[in-house]
């Protein structure tokens, strides 16, 4: 059975606006949709202009859930990038560590499969990340 790169999720961690462009369009060439790829920075405004710039999607109510999306009202930043992370099926401990590099100013570009994760306890154990998280 063929595999399509389609249906697994891809982090990327990237130094520049130039680099999440990149990798954007290298996930539009493997055959992930525009509102399959979300580019994520620690800063509101930064990641609402590479959002534009990249013509990707913000992670929003239809992946994160009603119940998510109504607390990160009352979230921090971090906070809700780590739920919003979450919702797309990665792990706590992951996004954690994301979030500590969106803190370093790094930028996160995620091929999202297309599958939601609205438990807490719940995420995809084969999500590939690169550069690999080192344990």
């Amino acid at each position: 059975m063929k595999t399509n790169i389609t249906t697994a999720t891809h982090v990327h961690t990237v130094n520049t606006a130039a680099e999440a462009r990149e990798q954007v369009e290298r996930h539009v060439s493997q055959g992930y949709t525009r509102d399959q790829l979300f580019v994520l920075a620690h800063d509101k405004d930064r990641s609402e202009r590479l959002t534009e710039q990249t013509a990707t999607e913000q992670i929003g109510l239809e992946e994160e859930g009603l119940g998510t999306a109504v607390a990160n009202i009352f979230r921090s930043r971090g906070d809700k990038l780590r739920a919003k992370m979450r919702s797309v099926g990665i792990g706590a401990d992951e996004a954690e560590r994301l979030e500590q590099m969106l803190d370093q100013d790094k930028i996160i570009v995620i091929a999202w499969s297309g599958k939601s994760y609205e438990s807490d306890d719940d995420y995809d154990p084969y999500i590939n990340y690169y550069p690999p998280f080192l344990v």
